[in-house]
């Protein structure tokens, strides 16, 4: 596969891993195979909705933002990106970095929302696993062939959210993880300089 169109596709299922807006809240035993469905849908749909705005860039950066931040366990998601560095930090180092994180994924996947106009994405089928439901999509972008795009779906946090996904078997947050633990590295373990760098990156 070219690089530029796997790169494509990265940002395409990656933005929609950080990127979702307003389903109703799904409580801890509410949780199905059914909601997980309409869960994903709700993400898509609200997606496009924000696509076709013609609201300008910054506008749609906001309304993203909104959007993964009802729809994403960022929490989690945020963790997860820290690595181990997670375990070292102190309670208000986390809170900082999940806001920060929070932007970052807005930001950084946001932009790239413009390759979704005109493309389709449906949701194929979910299967229960240990944490929660997991959601296939397929996604067809303008000028490339179908290719799957996986959710990973639970109610841990208290209501229904995405928390992972994979596109062709590869696992995007762990992807980020790589990214963030190389910037980490960069600034020789400062998380604080991260925090502060994550806010305006992306």
């Amino acid at each position: 596969m070219p690089n530029n169109l796997m790169n494509r596709r990265s940002f395409a299922a990656t933005a929609l891993v950080g990127l979702t807006a307003i389903a109703l809240p799904l409580p801890a035993f509410a949780l199905t195979e059914d909601s997980a469905k309409q869960l994903v849908n709700s993400v898509v749909a609200d997606i496009t909705r924000v696509i076709e705005s013609g609201k300008s860039e910054k506008a749609m950066l906001r309304d993203f933002q909104k959007i993964f931040v009802q729809y994403g366990d960022v929490p989690i998601m945020a963790r997860y990106a820290l690595g181990v560095e997670a375990r070292s930090a102190s309670s208000a180092q986390m809170r900082q970095f999940t806001k920060a994180f929070e932007g970052y994924i807005s930001r950084k996947y946001g932009r790239r929302f413009r390759e979704f106009i005109g493309g389709e994405v449906s949701v194929r089928n979910a299967r229960k696993i240990k944490a929660g439901y997991e959601v296939r999509t397929s996604v067809k972008l303008r000028g490339s062939a179908p290719f799957e795009v996986t959710f990973l779906v639970s109610d841990k946090s208290g209501s229904g959210k995405f928390y992972n996904m994979f596109i062709e078997g590869v696992n995007l947050l762990l992807t980020e993880r790589t990214e963030i633990g190389a910037m980490l590295d960069a600034r020789k373990g400062n998380l604080n300089q991260l925090i502060k760098d994550l806010g305006k990156t992306g």
